[in-house]
């Protein structure tokens, strides 16, 4: 499965109303830890494909979206199960460290 572009026009859809958790990376263009982070998220998706969606939103084209969440720094991963935010991590992580958070 690929990652999700995610904006308000499916955010609902794609994560409130998800039957499988989903992992969203609020990221940015110009953030070079969201872009180191970047394949390792990739990756994940890949892997974990019919257990899990992910998707990302820009935080440059979804302001709304990121302070709805509080996101303040990025990259910010948050998984949501059935609608609901359960976990969130900030700044560049580690394969391992984000596996954990799954």
């Amino acid at each position: 499965m690929s990652v999700l572009t995610i904006d308000s026009n499916n955010f609902e859809a794609e994560v409130l109303n998800s039957e499988l958790p989903v992992l969203v990376d609020f990221w940015a263009t110009w953030c070079g830890p969201c872009r180191m982070m970047s394949p390792v998220v990739d990756e994940i998706a890949q892997e974990k494909a019919g257990q899990l969606k992910v998707g990302k939103i820009n935080v440059d084209d979804q302001p709304g979206l990121a302070s709805q969440f509080g996101v303040m720094s990025i990259p910010t991963l948050i998984l949501f199960k059935n609608g609901k935010a359960v976990q969130q991590s900030v700044g560049l992580k580690p394969k391992g460290d984000i596996l954990a958070m799954l």
